[in-house]
This record gives structure tokens, C-alpha cells and sequence, in this order.
């Protein structure tokens, strides 16, 4: 599962993308301008970001070279209706790593986004793996396994385990489960988180000796090794 940006002011066609990358099981956010879009790519972290040539507020090449400037060297694919050898030259010199002119197929844009999502990454970039004890939550194969076991999970149960190992050793709130991994900026009043818990416990630590996720009453969730 990649964790993809889109920067697109098109609303019908940033849907499209996002539809089509969520059933690929990627997480798709979405900016709708080019200063919401560089302020989310520099809060992140995500393993590609999909930027429109010309954008509301700050043009896509603006945002792409203040990313580089201020460090940030996620993979970027600029979509442009502009398709002279001159604009994908200063699209590429401003930092973007891929050109895909307009009108595009969806199935060439998956593989140009997937083949940038396996390139090494530079030093400080987010990571693909995450390893709390002997439990390894791979990103890009959509994997997990404790030890030697393999376990599957479904898309919601993957994210939310991967967001809780990004922020392993860390009590992280419901209010931060609910918008970071149900995009919910609201209280459903619900038992979603609940349950989801519930499935994720019985698959990454019933079977095991030491169990990982751990509930802190009043407070929230964490995942970390057990005290020895």
C-alpha cells in the first residue's frame, strides 16, 4: 500500500484518481490548490506525490521546487496539458522525477506512480518498513509477518497497524485514529475503532507470546515491545 498525494484542481478528474488508487489500496489524499498541496506534502509523509502543471495559488513547479528547497525529496509525477519538450524540461529541472502529459491512461499512470514508489529513497525520506519486536510491516509489498508467521490483513486493518507503527512507543488518541486512518474529522459515535482493535489484536498477538498492542485506559492505543 502506497500513501499517494494528489495536487489537482480538477475536482472530477482528482476523484478519479483517488477512486482508482483506492482500489488499488493505496491511501489517496487530496489538495485542491497549489498552497494546501505543498502544505500537506510538507507535513506527510507519503511515498508519491501526483502534482498538476498548472494549479490555483501556487503553480505545480512552485510547489515542487520548494519541497526540494526545504529538503523534502518525495517521488513527483507532474500531470500537465502542456506537452512541449520546453515544459516537461523545466518540470524535471524544478525537482518533478516523472512527466505524464494529458489525456493520460489510468493503468500508465499506476505504473509510472508504482515504478517511483521503488526507488531507493534518498537519506531522511519516510520509511517503507516498520518493525516493532519481531512484528515487520512492509509498505510497499502490502505485507506483514511476525517472525516467520505471515498475516493477512484487510486495507483498513493494515493502515491502522501501520499507523500505529509509525508511532510506535507513542500513546495515539482515538480522535487521531479517527482522522488519520477513517479520514473522520468528527465523532461518528460509533465502535469502529473498537472493533478494528479487536481484529488487529487477535491477528498480530493472540497466537503469540508477547502480546504488542496495548490499550492505555482513558488515553488511547500504543504499540511497542513489552518490558522485560
Amino acid at each position: 500500500m502506497l500513501r499517494i498525494l494528489i495536487i489537482e484542481d480538477d475536482a472530477e478528474a482528482a476523484a478519479y484518481l483517488a477512486k482508482g488508487l483506492s482500489e488499488l489500496g493505496h491511501v489517496a489524499d487530496r489538495a485542491a490548490d497549489g498552497e494546501a498541496g505543498l502544505e500537506q506534502a510538507m507535513s506527510g509523509p507519503y511515498d508519491v506525490l501526483i502534482v498538476d502543471r498548472m494549479l490555483p495559488k501556487r503553480d505545480g513547479l512552485s510547489v515542487i521546487s520548494t519541497l526540494r528547497a526545504s529538503g523534502n525529496h518525495t517521488p513527483v509525477l507532474i500531470l500537465s496539458a502542456l506537452g512541449q519538450v520546453d515544459d516537461r524540461v523545466k518540470g524535471l529541472k524544478a525537482g518533478g522525477d516523472d512527466y505524464l502529459p494529458k489525456p493520460y491512461a489510468f493503468t500508465e499512470l499506476q505504473a509510472r506512480v508504482e515504478a517511483l514508489a521503488r526507488r531507493p529513497k534518498a537519506s531522511g525520506e519516510v520509511e517503507t518498513t516498520y518493525q516493532v519486536g519481531d512484528l515487520v510491516l512492509d509498505r510497499l509489498a502490502h505485507s506483514c509477518r511476525r517472525g516467520e508467521v505471515e498475516i493477512p490483513l484487510q486495507p483498513r486493518e493494515f493502515r491502522l497497524l501501520e499507523y500505529l507503527m509509525q508511532h510506535a512507543g507513542q500513546v495515539v488518541t482515538r480522535t487521531m485514529l479517527l482522522e488519520n486512518v477513517w479520514e473522520y474529522h468528527f465523532d461518528p459515535q460509533t465502535n469502529v475503532i473498537d472493533v478494528h482493535i479487536s481484529r488487529l489484536r487477535s491477528k498480530i498477538d493472540k497466537d503469540f507470546d508477547k502480546p504488542l498492542l496495548q490499550t492505555i485506559r482513558g488515553a488511547g492505543y500504543t504499540i511497542r515491545e513489552p518490558a522485560r
